[in-house]
C-alpha cells in the first residue's frame, strides 16, 4: 500500500498580503497530483483557515481571542477548501473538505465512523483535505498546530508515510537561521529524549519551525510503522522527488515492532478519564512481566470514569507507565483496590473480570 499522509502548515501556505499563497499552494497540489498518477494514495492535512479568514477580516495580527480566532477559522475555512479546489481541478483531481476535533479520535465509534469515511474517499480517488474543525474546538486553536493531527490521522489511515512541510530543510543540530554553522541531521534512528530536549530549547528551530512539536508527531508515528519525512514545504517538485526515491530534508526511521491499530487507539487518541496509582509490585508485573492489572495491586484510584473509559497508570511517584482501558469504574474501583480478584464478587455482588485492566486493553507509554 502506497498511501501518505502530507502535513501543509500555515506557514508554508500563508501569504501577509493575500491571506493565503495560492502559488505555493497549485505548486504542492501539482507535486500531490503527480504522486497519484503514479498509484500513490494522499491524505492532506492542511493549516490556514485563520489566515485566511485574518484577511477577509482585515486583521493586520493573528487574533489573541478566543473568539475571533474560531471567527477567523470559519470565515477561512471556505478560502483555504476553494484555494485547494481550484487548484486540484487543475489536475483533474477531487478533493473533499474533512473537519476535525479530538473526539473524533478519543470517542471510538466517531473513531471508526472517521476512518470507514477516509478509506471511502481514497476508493473514489478523491484527496482528503484535512483541518482541526476550529470553529468548535476551542483546545485546539490553543494547541497552536496540526502536526500532532497529522500523526493521528497517519495512523488512522494505516499509512505508510507520514511527510510534514516545514519552512526549512529538516531537523538540525542548531537552529540554521542563527548558526551558520548548523548541520542537517539527515537520518534518526531513534527520538531520544536528548533530541528532544535540544528542539525544545532555546536557539533551537522550536521558535521558527515548529521542531519540537514535530519531533513529538513523529515520535507517534513512527511507533505505528509509519516512515517520517521533515521537508522544506517551500521548494518545488520536492515532495515528487522524494517518493521517487531521492533523499531529502530529515528521514525518521518506523520502529520495527509496530504497534497493533487498537493499542495505537489507545495510547494516542484516547483521552484518560482518570488515574490509578499503583505499588511496586504492580508495575513491575506490568513493565516487566507483560501482565493485566489486578485490584490487589492498586494502591489509590483518582478521577470521575466508567466502564470501558481509559485510565493513565501511575506508580508511586507518579511517572505515567502505562495506558488502558479499565473494565470496572471509579467507585468500583475505590471498593475493590488492594483485594484479591477471589473477594471481588463478594465486595460488588458481582464480577465483570479478575483483571481491572486486561494486558490486551493496556499499552506501555
Amino acid at each position: 500500500m502506497k498511501r501518505l499522509v502530507v502535513k501543509i502548515g500555515s506557514n508554508i501556505i500563508a501569504d501577509t498580503k493575500e491571506g493565503l499563497d495560492t502559488k505555493r499552494i497549485y505548486a504542492i497540489a501539482k507535486d500531490i497530483a503527480g504522486l497519484t498518477e503514479r498509484g500513490f494514495e494522499v491524505v492532506v492535512v492542511s493549516s490556514g483557515a485563520i489566515a485566511a479568514g485574518m484577511k477577509k477580516l482585515k486583521l493586520k495580527e493573528r487574533p489573541k481571542d478566543v473568539k475571533l480566532k474560531q471567527a477567523s477559522a470559519a470565515i477561512g475555512q471556505s478560502s483555504l477548501m476553494w484555494a485547494y479546489e481550484r487548484s486540484f481541478n487543475e489536475f483533474n483531481k477531487k478533493v473533499a473538505q474533512v473537519l476535525l476535533t479530538r473526539d473524533d479520535f478519543s470517542d471510538r465509534k466517531r473513531y471508526i465512523n472517521s476512518k470507514n469515511t477516509f478509506a471511502t474517499l481514497l476508493s473514489y480517488n478523491v484527496i482528503p483535505i484535512v483541518n482541526e474543525n476550529d470553529t468548535v474546538a476551542t483546545d485546539e486553536i490553543m494547541f497552536g498546530d496540526n502536526d500532532n493531527l497529522a500523526s493521528l490521522v497517519a495512523s488512522m489511515v494505516e499509512a505508510e508515510r507520514l511527510i510534514i512541510l516545514s519552512d526549512v530543510d529538516g531537523l538540525y543540530t542548531e537552529d540554521p537561521k542563527s548558526h551558520s554553522d548548523a548541520e542537517l541531521i539527515e537520518y534518526v534512528e531513534e527520538i531520544t529524549p536528548e533530541l528532544e530536549a535540544k528542539a525544545k530549547g532555546p536557539g533551537s528551530v522550536v521558535g521558527t519551525g515548529g521542531m519540537y512539536s514535530k519531533l513529538l508527531a513523529a515520535k507517534k508515528a513512527v511507533t505505528h510503522g509509519i516512515t517520517v519525512h521533515i521537508v522544506n514545504g517551500r521548494k518545488d517538485g520536492l515532495l515528487y522527488s522524494l517518493m521517487m526515491g531521492k533523499q531529502s530534508g530529515t528521514l525518521f526511521k518506523p520502529k520495527e515492532g509496530r504497534i497493533s491499530l487498537r493499542k495505537g487507539w489507545i495510547a494516542y487518541s484516547s483521552r484518560a478519564k482518570g488515574n490509578i496509582i499503583l505499588d511496586d509490585g504492580a508495575v513491575k508485573a506490568i513493565t516487566q512481566g507483560g501482565k493485566s492489572l489486578l485490584p490487589s495491586g492498586i494502591i489509590s484510584v483518582e478521577g470521575n470514569f466508567d466502564i470501558g473509559d481509559a485510565v493513565n497508570c501511575l506508580d508511586a511517584k507518579r511517572n505515567r507507565i502505562a495506558k488502558g482501558l479499565t473494565n470496572y469504574s471509579f467507585s468500583e474501583i475505590q471498593m475493590i483496590k488492594g483485594r484479591k480478584t477471589s473477594e471481588i464478587e463478594k465486595i460488588l455482588g458481582y464480577k465483570y473480570s479478575d483483571e481491572v485492566l486486561h494486558r490486551d486493553n493496556l499499552v506501555l507509554v
